[in-house]
Formats: structure tokens, sequence, C-alpha cells
């Protein structure tokens, strides 16, 4: 569907049913999938051949919802995983490996921070972490001879920086490796990093792109456009022969376009299976349908939230890219011209004992451990998703303790401004 807008994607995206069949995508709830020969399985087993065997590696129902995400996002080949962090993990270990280095946002989301720091640490990868607002000399110092990518948010949670696509995507293609893109926050209804020079695009979605909390998961997307042979000594677990697939170079089987999802789900998803179940897909596709209808509301509600606490007495700082004057906004009007996203987030002259007791008199936002929903939430994240960074670690990572993420749903914004408002009065 390469030819119709985005909305049309959002709807129709993945699948066309033939006639007589399904017009909703039909869940497929079977862990295994039952073929006449040996020889027929065995040539799946061997790459040589497109099918089905076991839901730890794939799919119908999950292959089509990723179809509908990478045709959204302009790519070529895409999978989904069992969240966004598995995503995130995915994305990298894919390429990086024991002894390899990554150069990372200082501001991404502390889950990820989390994952990139502590754990992946722990299995030999480096990372360097890099501010957002960097310069490109600065950029580029951070590069070692071993790095194997740059990942970085479009919008950064719950910081709100928006990344300047174009000069991280200049640094890593300078220093042949790939820019990978966490596009949560924006979705491809708001922003397509492809466009911008991105090479791979992750996605937790759980969030707008469920869009109603009933489903956890997560997407990578291929761009198709980096050429992993022309940097093939970086890239040995795409550019040499695989041992564990009877010697398949996936780069030259399998092409630009294809070689990073085909190795990611031959090889990552089947020794470590973090699949995403067919029914969250299927919850997944029907947040999917209706996502360029929610944004505009999120985004818009956001705005409104943005302008009334901007000159509020009790509030320090409100930070959303899409409010004029804001330090990112002519980032965000540069790469989201139609909109950022639904989160604001703001502190409290008052610190952090005054962001707690405005939280505990919020009546409409629920204080959640999520984001981007149609309903609205809340979080103060120095106590729940970043508690495991120091003070300095959070200041890094545009964290300040008194700091509050507000998600705007989509319900009626002056219900969530009388609710902010209430809840002031009590601080």
């Amino acid at each position: 569907m390469s030819d119709y807008k985005i909305s049309t994607k959002c709807v129709q995206g993945g699948y066309t049913p033939g006639n007589g069949e399904p017009r909703q995508i039909p869940i497929v709830q079977s862990t295994t999938f039952k073929y006449a020969t040996s020889e027929d399985m065995g040539k799946l087993f061997d790459l040589e051949a497109s099918g089905y065997f076991y839901t730890r590696l794939q799919n119908p129902t999950n292959d089509m919802v990723a179809a509908k995400i990478c045709d959204m996002e302009g790519g070529t080949a895409a999978m989904l995983t069992s969240s966004g962090q598995a995503a995130n993990f995915y994305a990298i270990f894919n390429i990086a490996n024991c002894g390899d280095h990554v150069v990372a946002s200082s501001t991404i989301y502390g889950g990820t921070y989390n994952l990139f720091h502590v754990t992946m640490r722990k299995m030999g990868i480096d990372f360097t972490f890099v501010s957002p607002d960097c310069t490109l000399e600065e950029l580029n110092a951070a590069f070692k001879p071993n790095t194997k990518a740059v990942f970085g948010e479009t919008i950064a949670n719950p910081a709100l920086t928006v990344l300047d696509i174009e000069k991280f995507a200049k640094a890593a293609h300078d220093h042949g490796v790939p820019l990978i893109i966490d596009n949560t926050f924006a979705t491809p209804v708001n922003c397509r990093p492809f466009e911008w020079g991105c090479d791979i695009v992750t996605h937790s979605t759980t969030k707008y792109m469920d869009g109603h909390g009933a489903g956890v998961g997560g997407c990578i997307v291929d761009s198709g456009r980096f050429d992993w042979m022309a940097h093939k000594e970086k890239f040995p677990g795409l550019c040499t022969p695989d041992d564990s697939y009877h010697g398949i170079t996936y780069a030259e089987k399998f092409g630009q376009g294809g070689a990073f999802i085909t190795k990611c789900t031959a090889q990552l998803m089947r020794d470590f299976g973090s699949i995403q179940s067919p029914q969250n897909a299927f919850l997944l596709n029907l947040g999917l349908e209706s996502l360029h209808v929610r944004m505009p509301r999120h985004c818009e509600n956001a705005l409104a939230v943005a302008k009334y606490l901007k000159d509020h007495p009790k509030i320090s700082f409100v930070t959303y890219p899409g409010l004029e004057g804001d330090k990112y906004y002519d980032l965000a009007q540069k790469y989201m011209p139609n909109g950022t996203c639904g989160v604001v987030s703001f502190g409290f002259k008052g610190g952090r004992a005054a962001a707690e007791i405005f939280m505990k008199h919020l009546k409409l936002a629920a204080i959640e451990t999520h984001v981007a929903d149609a309903r609205t939430c809340t979080l103060h994240p120095a106590s729940a998703t970043h508690r495991q960074m120091n003070d300095q670690e959070l200041a890094a990572a545009g964290i300040t303790p008194d700091l509050v993420r507000f998600s705007c749903g989509i319900e009626d914004a002056a219900d969530l401004i009388a609710d902010i408002q209430q809840a002031l009065e009590q601080v």
C-alpha cells in the first residue's frame, strides 16, 4: 500500500483478504504448524523456504501486523517482539556483540538506559551516552573503532527532547554504522524517521499504537537502506556465514532490505523467544486502525494543558515540544510539523514534595506506570521509571526530582485542565 496515505495504511495495511476470507486479520492461536514431509520442514529450518513451523519464531497474525507497521514507517521488513524493551535489545544485539560499542542519547527512557548501561554492559557491550544537544564535533568524538550503532528517541521519554535526526544520521553514516531510533512517542503518524536518514526504527507498541492499555508489545522496522556489505568488517554477523544455519550469509542471501530482520528473527528470536502473542498482535492491530484519528487529539489536548501550565504561579517549568517557545519547538516543527505527542512534562516551585501532593489529588488522571494511552495517566519518574538513577544520571536524562510526566488521553481538554486546576489548589 505504498501509494496510500498514512491514514489508509493504519486502517488497511498489512492484510488484504481474498474472496470469502475473514475481513479482520485472523488470530492464529497455535504454537505449531503441520507439514506433510520432513523435507518440507527442513527447507524452513535451512531458510530455503518461507513458512511457519513454531510461533516462538514467527506467527502469521504477528507478521500481518508487522507488515502494517512496516508500511506505515516506509520500511522493507519488520518483526513484532514481546515488548518495546525486547525490540531495543534485539535491535542492538543483532549487530553489537561482546567487545563492541554503541553511542546513545543520554535522555532515552529510563528502562532503556538501564538495559544499556547495566544489563548489556554485563554482556560486554560498552555504551557512551551523549547529550542530544551535543554539537556534531562532540558527537563524532564519542565514536570508537568498535562502534556498531547510534541509538536515540524521536521524542525522549519523559525529558521530551527532540532528536536532531539528520545530525545523528550524518555522524552514524560518516562512521559506517546505522542510526537506530525509538519512534514510540511520535509514531509514524507524526514522524517517519527513515525520511530523515534513520536506518532502523523501534517501537513500544504498548503505547500509542495499542493505545488502550490492552497488550504489551514491541516492533522493529528496517529501512532497507543501510548497506551492510559496504561495511562488512564491522558486521560479521550479517556479512559472514552463520554456522547455525548451514553457512548462510544473511546480507548476501536476503539483501539489503531483508538481512537485518531475517537474522533478528531466525537467530535472536529463535534463541531468546521474546515473541508477541498472536492475541496481543490482534489487539495491537485494532489500536493501529484508529491511530491516525487519536494522535491529533492527544497532541491537541497536550498543547492545551501545556499552555495552561506555562504561566501558572506554582509551576517552575513546562516542557512540551509542540509549545511555541519550547527549547525543541523549532526541531519539532522540522521533523513533526503536524504534531509531536500527547505527553507534557512539568515541575513545581515547591519541589518534589509539591509534585507528590499534586499527584495525590488528581481525580481524572490516574497514577500509572504507563504512558501514551487513550486515558490520561501520570507518573513521577524519579520515584518510578527512573528511580534506579542517581541525581547525576537523572540530570543527564533531563529528569528533575520535581518533574511530573502527564500523558494526555483523548478525553475533553477542558476536563483535563479542570482536574489539574483542582489538584494544584491543594499544593
